[in-house]
């Protein structure tokens, strides 16, 4: 597919598009507030003097990082899968991320004493741990299978295992912690300090370096690997780094945020009829879309007055409810 458009113009209006979110995501919600009081005693005052603005702001401002480095992710992720998997259908979930990394999750939601050998950062830790251990089961068992399908039976053979696993925990699990469960597969981005967006940083530089010291090769996989071979790629090598590239920005986001769905799905597809197979271009666009979008997303899910009352709906509700009409046009339009 041909390049349709300026790659400075694309990525310009993009910018633009996810830069607007950012800055008037802060502002609204279920309690509005003065932007101008608030960023004002945000950058001057000490947190004793702070108005109920400065107090909401402060609380807005890391769960709007946590979105769109989340959302930014998963939407390059996605874009990453479906190349190398040459399927329009493939997610960042496809191998069976997500199942292991609520897989890891629910372990300590359900038995909290495991928390006294991890302290707080347990259930994010097992959700980690499992999810890089899955990816590299699938990798193992691919690299051994003579079917050229390999890799996409073994992540969907781990995918029903871990399922399994996870019904198991919520079928033994006290019914108390039976909706924390529940909250966790919906997707959340509840956050009330830097920390989380800081811890997820370091997991992203990681995946990202892997993608794009791969991200040549990219083209030439996503037509053929003979093709691909024959200009110099090292086939096997390059697409498994891209798939624990991948698999780590996904992993580190379902560890923080639980599994937020269709994004991986909805913005490659978005973006692809303007940048084509340049994944130059398309990674980057899909990274900065994403991110918009699910600061969008999210920004409906705590603002939208639900039986008469403000709610804070999980994120992942939200994306389906705003990407599947989205997804349905493109389907029909034909720029999928």
């Amino acid at each position: 597919m041909k390049n349709r458009t300026s790659p400075w113009w694309l990525l310009g209006i993009l910018s633009l598009f996810s830069l607007g979110t950012v800055i008037l995501a802060p502002f609204w919600g279920a309690e509005s507030i003065d932007p101008w009081n608030a960023w004002r005693e945000w950058l001057s005052q000490p947190k004793e003097q702070w108005s109920s603005d400065a107090q909401i702001l402060a609380v807005r401002l890391p769960r709007i990082a946590l979105a769109w480095l989340a959302g930014g992710s998963l939407a390059m992720s996605g874009a990453v899968m479906q190349t190398l998997l040459r399927n329009g259908l493939a997610t960042p979930f496809t191998l069976g991320v997500s199942s292991a990394g609520s897989f890891g999750a629910f372990l300590f939601i359900a038995f909290p004493t495991l928390t006294a050998y991890t302290g707080g950062f347990g259930l994010r830790l097992g959700s980690l741990t499992f999810a890089l251990a899955e990816i590299a089961l699938v990798l193992a068992v691919a690299k051994r299978s003579t079917r050229a399908e390999g890799l996409i039976l073994a992540g969907i053979t781990f995918n029903f295992l871990f399922g399994a696993g996870t019904m198991m925990i919520r079928y033994l699990a006290d019914p108390y912690r039976l909706a924390s469960m529940e909250r966790w597969l919906m997707g959340s981005l509840d956050t009330v300090t830097w920390e989380t967006p800081l811890s997820l940083l370091p997991w992203l530089g990681g995946g990202l370096i892997l993608v794009f010291w791969r991200l040549p090769a990219l083209d030439f996989l996503a037509f053929d690997e003979e093709l691909a071979a024959s200009r110099g790629v090292a086939v096997a090598s390059a697409r498994r780094d891209l798939l624990i590239g991948a698999g780590i920005l996904t992993a580190s986001v379902v560890a923080h945020s639980g599994p937020i769905g269709f994004l991986g799905l909805l913005i490659p597809h978005a973006v692809r009829p303007f940048t084509g197979m340049n994944h130059n271009l398309l990674l980057p666009a899909c990274w900065i879309s994403g991110g918009g979008f699910l600061v969008l997303a999210d920004l409906f899910a705590r603002s939208l007055q639900w039986s008469g009352r403000a709610s804070e709906m999980p994120v992942g509700i939200m994306t389906a409810f705003l990407g599947a009409p989205f997804f349905l046009w493109l389907l029909i339009r034909g720029r999928t």
